[in-house]
């Protein structure tokens, strides 16, 4: 029974500790960001200049602006969800469409979920341009093959990534 009581004085200690060591560090952790202070320039003279030709927008503009920005960020994705190839060196009926609203170009990668490899790559698809049929870049054997199909979104004008979505596809292959 000594022991038991021990043993139960031990851990109670030891949860003191492991608290007071985590107030020490939530302490520790307030006061490095409420105390870190930046310098701030002020330089006299400056002022806001009075106003000349600014007016302000109207409603009506401003809604305008704000569905420009929406349509903008739009994308459309366009895959026939199965690709059927009579084999894998043949063309098959691989389907995808990057509709002219969504502004930008794409890259298609189809992946194969089994091992992530990599069997399709598109190329470039500018708005308003269609792949309908193509072959793979890797033989497959016959049957289905569950794959992710990751949609590659470019800016237009700067030709970097801006982000990605994926859909998933089947690839069939019969002989």
């Amino acid at each position: 029974m000594d022991k038991t009581n021990e043993e139960k004085k031990k851990k109670r200690l030891l949860i003191l500790l492991l608290l007071l060591l985590l107030a020490v560090a939530a302490g520790g952790v307030y006061y490095y960001f409420t105390t870190k202070t930046e310098p701030v320039q002020v330089v006299s003279g400056d002022y806001l200049p009075d106003a000349k030709g600014a007016k302000k927008m109207s409603d009506k503009e401003v809604k305008e602006a704000e569905q420009k920005a929406v349509d903008a960020s739009k994308f459309n994705m366009v895959i026939k969800s199965e690709a059927v190839f009579e084999t894998s060196d043949s063309e098959g009926s691989l389907y995808i469409q990057n509709p002219i609203e969504n502004g930008y170009p794409i890259n298609v990668v189809i992946r194969l979920d089994s091992n992530n490899e990599q069997i399709y790559s598109s190329g470039a698809i500018q708005p308003g341009y269609e792949i309908n049929g193509a072959k793979l870049e890797k033989k497959l054997a016959q049957g289905d093959h569950p794959a992710t199909a990751t949609f590659d979104i470019y800016d237009s004008k700067t030709n970097k990534k801006r982000g990605q979505v994926q859909a998933g596809i089947t690839i069939r292959v019969n002989n």
